[in-house]
């Protein structure tokens, strides 16, 4: 009798409860679902036609900390957590945001994305993901065949943070002397990059253990491009402190001016040095779609590998990057503990299996938010994409030489402008940043800065196809009108 008491009572503890069933009713999902999607639709109506009158609702960390504290002591339906989410977050999808390298998101790939968070599939084991990994080879497969790889190969990872290690990973094992990966490290390693590549190349030779003196930094010249006519001193001199130098980063383009290295002359010197030759294009390689910037990207096809977001250029929800290798072999390299001279050419090392290449042991479902795109617009998307905010950066370039009170920093090539207000006297670097920081708490434009060679610059990053100049016009009015302001508090 004790035993058949224990076991009804087992039977009910493992039934599923009321809450389980509610957590996961699809009537409730669909009207849930259906509420938020009019919300979206709504907000990207108000914000796309700039009827939304702030780009950012700007408050102070503690404040914003402060006010979601009390927000979840309180009851909210999900309608009303959602909105406040969309009331509190800054507009990508604004003209006025002109800001960081973060798409505005087609929304089909938000609708894919949504897809893809509730089925859930990890993408990185076939069996568990086999719609999502057979489009990635596709996916991947397009971007080869746009750089020029022959036999290339990739996958898709989260970001181009891990994408730039995960390529790094993969020089060291095909370039450094040592199997590093078993033995760990017996000989100082080091990589050649630009003083202006993204921070995360440090970061990443910093993770892979070559120290700062391993990370080294060869200066721009005046067009801000990593100054080849260095590269053989600095190579030279990292071999006599007892440096192998493993590999040089090639930046298409850098975060802060938007200027692409010269590729083709970054890949002689990697040859001439049997040195692996990497590009960080996170931002600019989507490119490569584009007819009239594609010539910005020239000797990318000689690279190793080769990085390019999806949140940034193509329009995908993020975050999306594709990491794409010149030889198929080399993309099973980082995380390889066998020689990669074992595969034979045409052995197929199980291409479908992604974790043994990737990161990731699970994986989201990325290729579906570019393979959205491509299913509803075809590749011209990409094209249309990148060639109008390219075109804008330079028109936006041209208005500021006209301008007498403002100047560029450079002459940019891609959407990035830096530029500043110098029609005051008086500390200029000071006085930018006071407008920087005035235009974020007023909301009304979002746009960020940089420091090139001590000097400080506005910087926009031209990342929606729907900011015209008469929104840049409105910006340049809006400065004026806060250094006047500026001028009457003194």
């Amino acid at each position: 009798m004790v035993f058949l008491m224990l076991q009804k009572q087992n039977a009910v503890s493992g039934m599923s409860t009321p809450l389980l069933h509610k957590a996961y009713d699809s009537n409730l999902f669909k009207e849930e679902g259906e509420a938020l999607i009019a919300q979206i639709a709504q907000h990207l109506e108000d914000t796309v036609s700039g009827s939304s009158n702030k780009v950012i609702n700007w408050k102070e960390p503690g404040d914003e900390y402060t006010f979601w504290k009390e927000f979840v002591s309180q009851d909210h339906t999900t309608a009303s957590f959602f909105k406040t989410v969309l009331e509190r977050s800054i507009h990508t999808h604004h003209p006025k945001y002109i800001g960081h390298q973060i798409s505005p998101t087609v929304p089909v790939s938000a609708l894919a994305t949504l897809l893809s968070a509730q089925l859930n599939n990890g993408a990185a084991v076939y069996e568990m993901g086999a719609a999502a990994i057979a489009l990635e080879r596709l996916v991947v497969e397009l971007f080869g065949q746009k750089i020029g790889y022959k036999n290339g190969d990739g996958f898709l990872t989260s970001g181009g943070t891990l994408a730039n290690l995960t390529a790094l990973l993969a020089a060291r094992r095909t370039k450094a002397s040592t199997n590093i990966w078993n033995d760990g490290h017996d000989k100082k390693l080091a990589i050649l990059v630009s003083e202006e590549a993204h921070y995360c190349v440090d970061r990443s030779a910093r993770i892979m253990g070559l120290g700062t003196d391993g990370i080294i930094k060869i200066p721009v010249n005046k067009k801000y491009e990593i100054d080849t006519e260095l590269l053989e001193v600095y190579y030279s001199s990292a071999n006599s402190n007892g440096f192998d130098v493993i590999a040089i980063v090639g930046s298409a383009p850098s975060t802060s001016t938007g200027i692409y290295d010269d590729l083709d002359a970054i890949a002689a010197f990697a040859k001439a040095k049997n040195i692996w030759f990497h590009i960080d294009a996170a931002h600019g390689g989507a490119a490569i779609f584009s007819n009239k910037y594609k010539h910005l990207l020239k000797g990318a096809q000689k690279a190793d590998s080769i990085i390019i977001d999806g949140h940034k250029m193509m329009g995908t929800s993020a975050i999306t990057t594709a990491v794409l290798f010149k030889e198929s072999t080399s993309s099973y390299a980082a995380f390889e503990q066998k020689a990669q001279y074992l595969w034979e050419k045409n052995d197929d090392p199980e291409w479908f299996n992604l974790a043994k290449r990737t990161f990731e042991c699970t994986k989201s479902m990325m290729s579906l938010r570019f393979y959205a795109i491509i299913n509803a617009y075809g590749i011209q998307f990409f094209d249309d994409f990148v060639t109008t905010l390219y075109d804008a950066g330079r028109k936006f370039a041209q208005y500021i030489k006209e301008q007498p009170d403002f100047e560029l920093a450079l002459e940019p090539i891609s959407n990035i402008v830096c530029f500043r207000y110098t029609g005051i006297e008086g500390d200029l670097n000071d006085i930018n940043q006071k407008i920087r920081r005035i235009l974020l708490e007023d909301g009304t434009f979002y746009i960020v800065a940089t420091t090139l060679r001590g000097d400080y610059y506005l910087r926009t990053t031209f990342m929606n196809p729907f900011t015209t100049a008469t929104h840049t016009e409105q910006l340049l009015h809006k400065i004026r009108t806060i250094v006047l302001e500026l001028k009457t508090s003194q």
